[in-house]
C-alpha cells in the first residue's frame, strides 16, 4: 500500500468518525429539554435566599410588600406590623428548593396562556408575581406563579380540586415556562394573609368593667373572688340576680381569640362609627390589666333598592388595647409548708413568672394598633346592665295551671304544688254467707 492510499484511508476514517459524532450530538440534543432547566433540576441554578431583604407580591387584587426589619419580617401596608416569620421564610425556602417536573419551551409572550398575564384583572388570568430584592434595593430574583395544573384523572370522590401542580416562570430565564408540583396555596397578594396571629389572651379573669356607650361612666362591673367562682354584679340590688348563661362566657373572654386584620393608622377614622364606642377594663388574678377601646365599624352603603335605603350594618368591630401588669416577685408561702413541697412550688412559680414576663412583653407591643375583630369575638362583652340580669318566666295567661315550672331570677325554679287530694276508695260488697 503506497503513501497515497494510506492518506485516503485516513481521510475516510476521520470523515466516518465526524459523522458518528455528529449523529450522537444530534441524538443528545433531541432528547435534551429545549429550556435552560430540565426535569429534576431546581428552578433557579443558584438562589440567594439569605440576601432577600424585601418581597413584593403583585396580583389582580393589589400587592403586598414584606420587608426585613431587625431580622424580622414586617408588612409595609400594615404600618410595619409583624408578619408571620415562619410563613415568609418557608416561602423563600420553597422557591429556592423548587424542582421542575416539566420544561415547556415558549417565549415570554406566551405568559397569558399559563395564567401570568400582568395586564389581566381576573386572579386566575393574572397569577402572582413575586419580586425579591436585597438590602440595597437590587432585584435578586423574580418569579411568577400561574395557573394550577389539573390532573387528567377523575376528580377525587372526597371533593375538592384535582390540581397536581402549578406553572411558574423565572423572569431571568427566557427559554420557557416550567411545571412544578408545588401549589403555593397560601401565597396571596392580600396583606392580612401574612399577618402574625399573636393577640391578647386574658387568663384567669378576676373583674370586668364596661363603660356606657359613648361615655366614660361605668355601665356595670363584674367581680369574682377567684378564677373558679361565679361573677357578682357590683352594686346589685336585691332584685338583680345575674343570668349565668350571659355572664358565663365572660370568664373566658378573648381566650385564644384571633383578629381579622390590622387597620392602618390613616384608615382608622374613616372606618370608625360615631356612636357605640365603649371602654372595657379586664383585670386578672395574676396582675394583668387590659384596657380595651371598642368601636363598631361604619356601615357600608346599602344597595340602591330604594331611595331612602339605610346603610347596611357590619358585624365587625375595631379594637385598640393597652396592657400593663404587676407580676408577683415572690410566692406566698403557706404556713407549715414542707421543704420538699416548697421547692416544687418555688420552681413552678419561677417558671410561671418567666412565662408571664414574656407574655407581657408580647402583649404590650400591641399598644397603638387598631385591630379589626368579628362580632362573635367580642359579642359577650358590649351588653347593657339589664342584659346581665335573669328574667322570671311570666305566668300563663288567665292564671290557668299548666303543670309546668316557672323560672325565677338566679336560675331558681318554682314548681307547681303536689296535689294532696285523696282518691275515692272503693268498698267491696258484703259477703252474704258471712252474715248468715
Amino acid at each position: 500500500m503506497n503513501k497515497r492510499q494510506v492518506i485516503i484511508l485516513w481521510v475516510i476514517a476521520i470523515a466516518l468518525g465526524a459523522a458518528v459524532t455528529a449523529v450522537k450530538i444530534s441524538q443528545n440534543q433531541s432528547t435534551r429539554s429545549a429550556t435552560k432547566r430540565s426535569q429534576g433540576q431546581t428552578l433557579f441554578e443558584s438562589f440567594p435566599a439569605n440576601d432577600a431583604a424585601s418581597i413584593e407580591i403583585q396580583g389582580a387584587a393589589g400587592s403586598v410588600t414584606l420587608t426585613k426589619k431587625d431580622g424580622k419580617w414586617v408588612i409595609v401596608q400594615r404600618d410595619g406590623y409583624p408578619a408571620n416569620n415562619t410563613f415568609v421564610n418557608d416561602f423563600i425556602r420553597t422557591l429556592g428548593e423548587l424542582k421542575i417536573t416539566l420544561g415547556l419551551e415558549a417565549g415570554p409572550s406566551f405568559a397569558p396562556r399559563f395564567g401570568m398575564d400582568e395586564a389581566a384583572t381576573k386572579p386566575a388570568d393574572r397569577g402572582l408575581t413575586t419580586t425579591l430584592k436585597d438590602a440595597a434595593g437590587k432585584e435578586i430574583a423574580k418569579v411568577s406563579l400561574g395557573k394550577n395544573i389539573e390532573s387528567s384523572s377523575a376528580p377525587s370522590p372526597m371533593g375538592g380540586g384535582s390540581a397536581v401542580g402549578r406553572y411558574v416562570r423565572n423572569h431571568a430565564d427566557d427559554s420557557g415556562f416550567y411545571a412544578v408540583s408545588e401549589m403555593f396555596p397560601s401565597v396571596s397578594d392580600d396583606a392580612k394573609r401574612w399577618l402574625d396571629s399573636g393577640f391578647i389572651n386574658p387568663e384567669k379573669i378576676k373583674s370586668i368593667t364596661l363603660s356606657q356607650p359613648g361615655k366614660s361612666e361605668t355601665a356595670w362591673k363584674l367581680t369574682r373572688d377567684d378564677e373558679n367562682a361565679e361573677f357578682k354584679l357590683e352594686g346589685a340590688t336585691a332584685t338583680e340576680v345575674l343570668d349565668t348563661t350571659v355572664t358565663g362566657p365572660l370568664k373566658s373572654l378573648f381566650s385564644y381569640a384571633r383578629f381579622e386584620d390590622v387597620v392602618p393608622a390613616n384608615k382608622v377614622a374613616e372606618r370608625t362609627a360615631d356612636d357605640g364606642k365603649r371602654t372595657a377594663v379586664i383585670e386578672t388574678v395574676e396582675g394583668f390589666t387590659y384596657t380595651l377601646h371598642i368601636s363598631p365599624t361604619k356601615p357600608t352603603a346599602a344597595a340602591p333598592a330604594a331611595p331612602d335605603a339605610e346603610p347596611a350594618a357590619t358585624d365587625n368591630f375595631l379594637l385598640a388595647v393597652e396592657v400593663s401588669a404587676e407580676i408577683p416577685k415572690e410566692r406566698e408561702k403557706a404556713e407549715g409548708e414542707k421543704p420538699e413541697d416548697a421547692k416544687t412550688k418555688d420552681d413552678a412559680f419561677v417558671g410561671r413568672q418567666k412565662a408571664l414576663t414574656e407574655k407581657l412583653a408580647k402583649e404590650k407591643a400591641l399598644a397603638g394598633i387598631t385591630f379589626e375583630i368579628t362580632k362573635s369575638t367580642v359579642d359577650p362583652l358590649p351588653k347593657d346592665r339589664a342584659a346581665l340580669i335573669a328574667k322570671a318566666t311570666p305566668p300563663p295567661a288567665g292564671g290557668a295551671p299548666t303543670g309546668g315550672v316557672q323560672k325565677l331570677p338566679g336560675g331558681m325554679i318554682a314548681r307547681p304544688p303536689i296535689s294532696a287530694t285523696t282518691p275515692p276508695i272503693s268498698v267491696p260488697p258484703a259477703d252474704d254467707n258471712q252474715e248468715k
